[in-house]
């Protein structure tokens, strides 16, 4: 398993990608679980429950501020029932608007504050991957990972490096299917996919012509 974390984080995992050929590109992934702990960080703060009481929000596409931090399909444990986030909060405002730029300038924020990385949060988010990898996602729970689009059922093109809902069994990752993907949705993922497009292109430019 090839995990990446320097950024930027999906188009350098699909830069080593091809540079070895050797290895499955279903081995390589990068880290968008950062962010999925930050979203989930910030819906439990506005609820006043812990972070391990919210479980499948997505991160889709890039690890950037163009990522598309997804709570439509989450759910929230309160007072020892699982809602829907939506229904928990009852703030679409909040949850279209502020909670996905929050999520997105995280890191800006961060750095803008301490003059510093959040080291240790990406240090925990990367155990967070790689024990996941290793022993599976727990039933009825999946997580955000940056992997190759390749056949995926979300419309997202081929060859990209984006960032997905997986659950993982047996060290093998498996993109969640048959989730509605809403108009509003559908906007932020085609953006984020555009820009990963982009992103490719400029740096498959530059090893052409190093």
């Amino acid at each position: 398993m090839v995990i990446v974390v320097g950024n930027p984080a999906n188009t350098n995992c699909l830069t080593a990608s091809k540079s070895a050929p050797s290895i499955p590109k279903e081995n390589f992934s990068c880290l968008t679980r950062l962010d999925h702990n930050r979203a989930k960080a910030q819906i439990a703060l506005k609820l006043g429950v812990t972070s391990d009481d919210v479980k499948n929000v997505i991160i889709w596409g890039n690890h950037s501020s163009t990522q598309y931090p997804d709570v439509s399909h989450a759910k929230v444990k309160l007072q020892g029932k699982e809602v829907g986030v939506y229904d928990a909060l009852k703030d679409e405002s909040w949850l279209k608007g502020e909670f996905i730029t929050t999520v997105q300038q995280r890191g800006a924020a961060v750095i803008k504050a301490r003059k510093l990385s959040s080291a240790m949060s990406a240090a925990k988010a990367i155990c967070d991957h790689v024990r996941d990898i290793w022993f599976g996602t727990p039933e009825g729970e999946f997580v955000s990972m940056g992997i190759i689009s390749d056949g995926n059922p979300y419309g997202v093109p081929d060859d990209l490096l984006y960032s997905f809902p997986v659950t993982i069994k047996n060290k093998t990752w498996k993109i969640v299917e048959g989730l509605t993907i809403n108009d509003f949705s559908r906007e932020k993922m085609d953006l984020t996919a555009k820009e990963l497009a982009e992103e490719k292109e400029t740096a498959f430019e530059f090893l052409s012509s190093a």
